[in-house]
């Protein structure tokens, strides 16, 4: 028993600092910019992506926060090629306007 606990304990713990989501190589020419840095880009939509926050305890902020900017940069892939967070990080859960900035 106390094999399994420890085991079960591990497996949680790398849960809670292993990065899940790849970025695609459509993602990796999506940039992630400011709002002061899209002035001269053209809005292209919104995409809202989500990734789990808790495995039994909360995740780190910083690992979520990535998961969710990989996310958004790979579905932003097919629309533009910039992405600005429109909030915080709320539940697992982030909205990104999407721009295209290269002509």
């Amino acid at each position: 028993m106390r094999i399994i606990s420890v085991i079960l304990f591990g497996l949680l713990l790398s849960a809670c600092s292993v990065n899940w989501v790849k970025l695609t190589p459509q993602g990796e020419n999506v940039a992630i910019l400011q709002a002061a840095e899209v002035s001269n880009c053209t809005p292209n939509g919104t995409t809202t992506v989500s990734v789990i926050s808790k495995v039994i305890v909360n995740r780190q902020p910083a690992d979520v926060q990535e998961e969710l900017r990989t996310l958004a940069r790979n579905r932003a892939a097919d629309r533009g090629d910039a992405i600005v967070a429109t909030g915080a990080v709320a539940n697992g859960e982030q909205t990104y306007n999407i721009y295209r900035c290269r002509r």
